[in-house]
Order: C-alpha cells, then sequence, then structure tokens
C-alpha cells in the first residue's frame, strides 16, 4: 500500500511496537483472560497493520480479517460494560472508545482495500476499472487512494479522530513517565512501566492516522 520505501519501513517500526508489547502482555502468565485477549487484539492489530504497509499484505484475504476487527470492536464494548458494576459503565464504555475506533476502522481500511486489492493480480485494465479506488504512480506516497467521496470523508474522519486518540494518549504516556515516586508509591521504573501501554496506543493511533490521510 505505501509506496515509499523509507516511510514502510518507518510504519513497520511504528506499528511494531504495539505488536511486540500486545503479545508480551498477553503472553504473560498470571493475566485475567479480559487482560490476555485485549493485548492479543493489539497485537494482531499491529502485526496486519505491518502487512497493510507492504505489498504482500495485498495476498492476505480480508474477509477473515473484517471478520475478527469487527468481533474485536464488540469485543471492547461489551468487556467494558460487563468487568466493571453498573454505576462505572458509563465511564468504562467511554474509556474503551478509543479501542473500539482503533479496532473498527481496521476493519473499516481492510474492506475499502480489498477491492484495489484484488484488482493488482487482475492486470492494467482491471486496476483502473475498480470503482472507488485509484491506483496511484509510483510517485506518490500510497499506492491506492480512495476515490468515493464517501469514502474519503470517512477516512478524513477516522484521521481526525485517531489523531486526537493518539495525542490524547501520548500526553497520558509523558504524564505517567514523569510523575514523581511519592512516599509509598511505586517507583520510577514502574511509572515508565506503566507509561508503556498508552505509549504503544498511542503510536498505533499515529500510525492508522497516517495510513487513512494517505489513503484519503
Amino acid at each position: 500500500m505505501i509506496a515509499a520505501s523509507g516511510l514502510r519501513w518507518l510504519l513497520s517500526a511504528l506499528f511494531a511496537l504495539p505488536a511486540l508489547h500486545g503479545l508480551w502482555s498477553g503472553l504473560a502468565p498470571g493475566k485475567p483472560t479480559t487482560h490476555r485477549v485485549d493485548h492479543l487484539l493489539h497485537a494482531v492489530m499491529g502485526l496486519l497493520m505491518i502487512a497493510m504497509v507492504w505489498p504482500w499484505g495485498t495476498d492476505l484475504s480480508a474477509g477473515p480479517q473484517v471478520v475478527l476487527f469487527t468481533a474485536g470492536a464488540l469485543w471492547f464494548v461489551g468487556a467494558a460494560l460487563f468487568r466493571t458494576d453498573s454505576s462505572n459503565r458509563a465511564k468504562a464504555a467511554l474509556a474503551a472508545l478509543p479501542h473500539v475506533v482503533m479496532t473498527g476502522a481496521m476493519a473499516w481500511m481492510v474492506a475499502a482495500m480489498a477491492p484495489s486489492a484484488a484488482a493488482t493480480t487482475g492486470g492494467g485494465a482491471a486496476m483502473s476499472a475498480m470503482p472507488g479506488m485509484d491506483m496511484a504512480a509510483s510517485a506518490g506516497a500510497a499506492t491506492m487512494s480512495l476515490t468515493g467521496m464517501g469514502q474519503r470523508l470517512t477516512a478524513v474522519l477516522l484521521t481526525g479522530v485517531l489523531a486526537v486518540a493518539a495525542l490524547r494518549w501520548l500526553a497520558h504516556a509523558f504524564d505517567v513517565a514523569r510523575a514523581s515516586p511519592a512516599a509509598g508509591s511505586p517507583p520510577a521504573g514502574q511509572h515508565l512501566g506503566g507509561a508503556l501501554e498508552p505509549a504503544c496506543h498511542a503510536a498505533m493511533g499515529l500510525g492508522m492516522a497516517v495510513m487513512l490521510a494517505l489513503m484519503a
């Protein structure tokens, strides 16, 4: 999907952070099942976003990915509502909203890219004939871009939402990392460890925002 080699590697490194953190957290011993599912979903998202960056990612079947990420979005909603008591469910749902949007955006991106990915294996005439997608020349940063107004507006909207969510996560990570340990509080190393998770979420959100902006 990305034509510029340097940008491919930069985005791959950005998505590798949440993928590795998700695997590490999801497979850590002694964690509850909901914790494992949350982090393994983020790990799969990171890995598949890396695949989207490279041409070989178009060989992956779109249908299972759309089903997986739609189910993932529903999981974050359900898990947020049922792991807290009724008095805190509204707050939990609000906290889960960025994860729901991110996972839903993954499903939408895969579905939007699927017709164009199929066209790449059907020859140049098929590529130019696909509605809603434009196969850009090698001079562009992305090899595929949306041309339908509805899809482009959706991509722009998701870009803005994910960019804002990424900045909020990044600000939270900085706040946690620079918090001075008070008496009886965890040592500084644990503050840095606590900042890693929101930093990885920020990396995922920022990378996805860049990808969507290029598609638009």
